[in-house]
């Protein structure tokens, strides 16, 4: 090579090292998606995740890239899940109900934000010191389904009222709400029978356990476990013929008879601008849990008139959408 070309190709290499340390400087945010449940049952919560980082004006793939771990239902892995994603230096961690206290530990020496969406009260759970002021690295958007389980109970005792004995399907991981279930079972003069299930062959088991008891409704508790689990759950009902209410539209939609609970795919979208305001600069511990606004309740009279129900006017009135 001619010593004009080496000094040629010096030149160019020079040139590019201020590109390459400004682009190192103005390294892209990685945000880490942590759910204890699969890609296929959360579509339409990154989707509405995705839509809500747009709307801040964050966009996957161009000013932010986001890194996903589903842990497919084997809560097992949620540690070594979170841990890989904690070594990834991750901008952002966002959880599920069930994958946040895995996060919690895993970034314990390294202080990175999380941003959960939750079905519980995070306070009673142990993920934050208080809804107005979380403190630490935590903070996100709550469903506080515990507030509406009465609600929930009242609206089902209205469409069904005959049967003296109320079936509650609930994830053993929420055991803060039993109580409050039965206190508003009992405040309706209605006896409730809560099973525990959270596998599979659990629910089959507890469903069946239900209806040999000879439950005459079902009321099914909250959780990401359930939610990725709605069409066994509502398969379940119609195969033991039990009038079952959910806190999702999403379970009346693949079938179930009704719904009343926050919009699950509005608070995936909220905890989009959570994190667009962390990105920003904002400090997650100052930043208050979220709580839904509105409500839907949610009838599908095909399924009502499977099971020879008749809705009343006065319950059909009060619904937010009806699917027929």
């Amino acid at each position: 090579m001619r010593r004009r070309e080496v000094i040629a190709g010096l030149g160019a290499s020079a040139a590019t090292w201020p590109l390459a340390a400004r682009a190192q400087q103005r390294a892209v945010p990685v945000i880490g998606i942590l759910l204890s449940t699969s890609a296929v049952a959360t579509s339409n919560r990154v989707a509405a995740f995705r839509k809500g980082l747009s709307e801040a004006e964050f966009v996957d793939g161009g000013n932010v890239l986001i890194e996903f771990r589903f842990a497919e239902g084997q809560l097992e892995r949620l540690p070594e899940l979170a841990a890989d994603l904690v070594s990834r230096r991750v901008a952002v961690l966002v959880t599920d109900n069930t994958s946040t206290p895995a996060a919690k530990v895993a970034t314990s020496r390294i202080s990175i934000p999380i941003v959960f969406v939750s079905g519980g009260d995070p306070v009673d759970a142990g993920l934050v010191g208080s809804l107005n002021r979380p403190g630490g690295n935590v903070t996100g958007v709550s469903f506080f389904t515990a507030p509406v389980m009465a609600k929930r109970l009242e609206l089902l005792h209205e469409l069904v009222p005959k049967p003296a004995v109320i079936g509650a399907l609930m994830d053993p991981n929420l055991q803060p709400m039993f109580q409050q279930l039965e206190a508003a079972a009992g405040a309706l003069g209605r006896e409730i029978l809560i099973a525990t299930a959270g596998t599979e062959n659990e629910i089959d088991a507890a469903v069946a356990t239900i209806a040999q008891a000879g439950a005459g409704a079902l009321f099914v508790g909250t959780g990401a476990n359930y939610n990725s689990r709605r069409q066994l759950l509502v398969a379940l009902a119609a195969r033991h013929r039990l009038p079952a209410s959910y806190h999702l539209r999403e379970f009346v939609v693949a079938g179930g008879l009704m719904s009343y609970g926050a919009s699950d795919t509005d608070a995936h979208r909220r905890a989009g601008h959570y994190v667009a305001r962390i990105l920003k600069g904002e400090k997650p511990g100052d930043l208050a849990v979220e709580l839904p606004t509105k409500y839907e309740f949610v009838i599908n009279l095909a399924t009502a008139r499977t099971l020879g129900i008749e809705v009343p006017p006065s319950l059909r009135a009060l619904t937010d959408e009806v699917i027929e």
